[in-house]
């Protein structure tokens, strides 16, 4: 049998009537009605409907179709026919068919079962549950998100880099890392890719991307956080003002967005999701504004304060309200931000943004300091130690352009974008505070 005989949901069309085909995938349900049997093959693609009428189907053929289980991966190879019944006016009649892998029963959990299933089941049998079209469209998008960011970066003179992910020194804190073993010193998790990307701002390649994983050890078990997760930086040389940064960060998630309504209408109609480009430019408030706004509704957040959650969600239906689904907010006070973010002379505020969507930050970044005796003042300031931090300073000490970055959240981003009630629905196998397998 030839490859050119192998079709999947989507290739069998009625033009291949008549013809000789193989089909496989796997036994989503099994219908045995006495004179007639039904089997409807799930490839990835969709539903391929195997009719196998018992006085037209060879007895070995028969019985291996009556005894099949559910989930089981087969190979069938049949004539197509064509039907009204059958979805794409298209059927198999089997003349061999295959069990290449039968399914133990009972199932961990169903597939097409009109049953809810909990999350942590779900989780716990990841590979079941990604049998489900819906689960897996979460995922398609995904990569087609991180295409997207891909493409935008590099048309716009982007250097996609690799960082390490295991360091000595966290650039967010202590509090967050996760700590190990290397060999016969402490190492740390990397939180991000941070003073990697700022030295490379000295190097000449002036503007630099990553999409990788970072790890923090945060307590939380919220929707929105978790310890593993994909995150998307970058870093310009030669910015006037941290505005630099945030267009090309609006400009990217313009076109990401607007490439998953584009190229993933199939996904969102299967999750039942309309996905709507954002109106840009997308307005600025400063952190004195939002918090004055979010206090005006019944919050009572002093300034100087994060948002938090409850915050941020009450400031997403404001900006809803008015039309806006995404946002910048700019101007933290300095206290609430790292070391490398330079502040704002003169005043309690610094050159910092978030860009929140839907109610929920999803990036941060700024202006760093990118002046050497600045920077070590600032380390002091915040009570590190400058000389732990020698191998990032040193790229200051020999001309440093002005520069700015940011970082994003790609699963928070798929999260507020299909509407996801948890943030561990947009990662394969998600890790927080108690699960660790799968």
């Amino acid at each position: 049998m030839s490859d050119k005989n192998i079709r999947t949901s989507r290739s069998l069309a009625p033009t291949d009537a008549d013809s000789e085909v193989v089909v496989q995938g796997w036994a989503q349900d099994i219908r045995n009605l006495g004179g007639i049997s039904f089997l409807q093959l799930r490839d990835r693609y969709g539903i391929i409907q195997i009719t196998a009428p018992k006085k037209k189907t060879d007895p070995q053929v028969m019985d291996a179709i009556t005894s099949l289980s559910r989930e089981s991966v087969v190979r069938v190879t049949g004539t197509a026919k064509a039907s009204d019944q059958a979805k794409g006016g298209v059927e198999v009649l089997p003349t061999h068919f295959e069990v290449i892998s039968a399914a133990a029963t009972p199932l961990p959990m169903g597939v097409i079962d009109k049953v809810n299933v909990e999350a942590d089941t779900r989780y716990d049998h990841r590979f079941m549950d990604l049998r489900k079209p819906e689960t897996r469209a979460i995922f398609e998008i995904k990569s087609t998100v991180l295409s997207l960011i891909d493409e935008y970066l590099v048309n716009n003179g982007f250097t996609e880099v690799f960082t390490p992910k295991l360091v000595a020194s966290g650039a967010e804190g202590g509090a967050t890392l996760f700590e190990l073993r290397y060999f016969d010193q402490n190492a740390y998790l990397a939180q991000s890719p941070q003073l990697y990307k700022q030295m490379l701002m000295s190097t000449g390649l002036d503007k630099v991307f990553e999409i990788g994983p970072a790890f923090r050890a945060e307590p939380s078990d919220t929707t929105r956080h978790v310890s593993e997760f994909i995150s998307f930086d970058g870093e310009m040389a030669f910015i006037e003002s941290q505005r630099d940064v945030q267009v090309m960060i609006e400009g990217c998630m313009q076109s990401v967005i607007g490439g998953v309504i584009e190229r993933c209408k199939g996904q969102l109609e299967l999750l039942g999701v309309d996905v709507a480009l954002p109106k840009a430019p997308y307005p600025t408030l400063t952190y004195e504004s939002a918090v004055e706004m979010v206090n005006a509704e019944g919050m009572n957040i002093p300034l100087g304060e994060d948002l938090g959650t409850e915050g941020e969600r009450l400031l997403g239906n404001i900006m809803a309200r008015q039309g806006s689904e995404m946002y910048w907010i700019v101007e933290y006070p300095d206290e609430a931000k790292p070391f490398y973010i330079m502040e704002k002379e003169g005043t309690p505020y610094s050159y910092s943004f978030d860009l929140d969507y839907k109610g929920q930050e999803i990036s941060s970044g700024g202006q760093r300091e990118h002046r050497y005796d600045n920077l070590v003042s600032r380390m002091e300031k915040k009570g590190l130690d400058p000389a732990s931090f020698n191998f990032y300073l040193e790229a200051f000490k020999f001309g440093m352009p002005a520069h700015g970055g940011w970082g994003l959240g790609v699963e928070r981003l798929i999260q507020k974008m299909l509407d996801l009630p948890n943030i561990r629905e947009a990662i394969l196998f998600p890790r927080d505070r108690i699960r660790l397998v799968p």
